[in-house]
């Protein structure tokens, strides 16, 4: 069993417990935050703190710790999980609710201490970087019915959680999604990239899509490398019709999209650029 963090605790995560009364389980009242590590070495750990504070102060949580306080929690938590998780490929789940309250209560108590909670998992080994050695990911596309606060990473993911099964019901690895206006703006779980003509492009950052940290890391990675990048809008029909698609998470890196909807992107193989941006991003990815 592995050892998670509660409330200041290191325990078994089956000794890891709140209370029904916690706002995270009533309302979904938090932000979370998973950091990938790698042998020990984080990716992306600032911009990972840096996001999650952001999204503490937007629904106004004061953050319970320094960035030197959770880089210990953090170290601590791989450390003591080394023997469960052999692989050395650990994946860091932070989760941060408003607390637990006396009563149900829509409105934001005060004078209540935040509910931290932390906890090690195992996640895929790194991204090969040949393209004959890839898992090629086939995904749905669905308009989007979330909220539209999507870049604050909160812990209320109903609407993520549907239209991700909505892709695990199709067979499909993930669900890709589009606004009012048929643009693409994200996936259930991951950023969007495209490729065509050479060009890489993902969806600029606004209320509608999450500011990935593994998308900034992939940006600048790419951009290092001399590829082109462009943060701009394209629709559903730019997408069916690009050369490649890619999904980038903390968890899948940068994953190749092969089929979206039943329909194969370029040839339907992983692509040449893909191979060339898995490069750079593997090159850099410890430098974030």
């Amino acid at each position: 069993m592995t050892i998670a963090f509660l409330n200041g605790e290191y325990m078994p995560l089956s000794e890891a417990k709140i209370s029904p009364m916690d706002r995270g389980f009533l309302f979904g009242d938090g932000i979370y935050e998973v950091i990938p590590t790698y042998s020990g070495k984080a990716v992306g750990f600032k911009g990972h703190t840096s996001r999650m504070s952001q999204g503490l102060d937007a629904i106004e949580i004061t953050n319970p710790y320094s960035g030197d306080e959770w880089q210990t929690i953090l170290s601590s938590l791989i450390e003591k999980n080394k023997v469960f998780i052999e692989s050395g490929n650990i994946g860091v789940y932070f989760h941060v609710s408003r607390g637990t309250d006396t009563k149900r209560f829509h409105a934001y108590p005060k004078n209540i201490a935040p509910t931290v909670f932390g906890f090690a998992f195992e996640i895929a080994p790194p991204q090969p970087t040949a393209k004959t050695d890839a898992k090629p990911f086939k995904v749905a596309l669905q308009q989007d019915k979330r909220w539209q606060r999507c870049h604050i990473k909160s812990t209320s993911l109903l609407g993520n959680v549907m239209h991700y099964q909505a892709g695990v019901d199709a067979g499909v690895n993930e669900t890709i999604l589009y606004n009012s206006e048929g643009m693409i703006t994200e996936a259930s779980s991951c950023n969007v990239f495209m490729v065509k003509d050479g060009c890489i492009s993902t969806p600029p950052l606004n209320h509608e899509l999450l500011p990935g940290i593994t998308r900034a890391i992939a940006i600048e990675a790419f951009k290092q490398a001399g590829l082109v990048v462009t943060e701009t809008w394209f629709s559903k029909d730019d997408l069916l019709a690009a050369d490649e698609v890619w999904l980038t998470s903390s968890s899948k890196e940068v994953a190749p999209v092969v089929e979206v909807e039943g329909k194969k992107i370029g040839s339907g193989e992983v692509g040449d650029i893909w191979e060339k941006a898995i490069s750079a991003y593997h090159a850099y990815k410890f430098q974030a």
